[in-house]
């Protein structure tokens, strides 16, 4: 069973929007002036492998100091799922087959999903090595 709005306390529904209002804004920010390398359009890339590195390095600060979940609302949810975009990327490589562009689709494709994987990865090592120098 999902959490409904109706399941929330006030102070998780504050949490969750407020990091979605940050997020959305400093997307919009990273987004507003369309930024291309090679015809490759980057600006979604860019947010999600920030937004991924964020997630991955907050997953073990999670884990590792026993956070509330409270603050799962706030940055993986609320920050990070509306900073990062999906449908961003997924028009921006339709727009990229429409136009014929195949090799930039592919490179599209493999480049927000395997970079935004590596940003997770390298968040989380990040945040062992961070936490571990904190904790001692």
């Amino acid at each position: 069973m999902g959490l409904k709005v109706s399941d929330m306390k006030g102070i998780e529904f504050l949490l969750l929007a407020v990091g979605a209002l940050v997020g959305v804004f400093l997307r919009y920010k990273l987004v507003e002036s369309p930024l291309a390398i090679g015809g490759l359009p980057v600006n979604v890339l860019i947010v999600n492998i920030i937004g991924s590195f964020v997630v991955g390095f907050f997953s073990i600060a999670t884990l590792t100091l026993n956070l509330d979940a409270k603050y799962s609302l706030f940055v993986a949810i609320g920050f990070c799922g509306s900073f990062t975009t999906m449908s961003s990327f997924a028009l921006e490589t339709s727009n990229l087959l429409d136009n014929n562009r195949f090799y930039l689709a592919l490179l599209n494709i493999l480049a927000n999903v395997g970079l935004s994987l590596v940003a997770v990865i390298c968040g989380r090592i990040v945040g062992n090595v961070l936490i571990e120098r904190l904790l001692q």
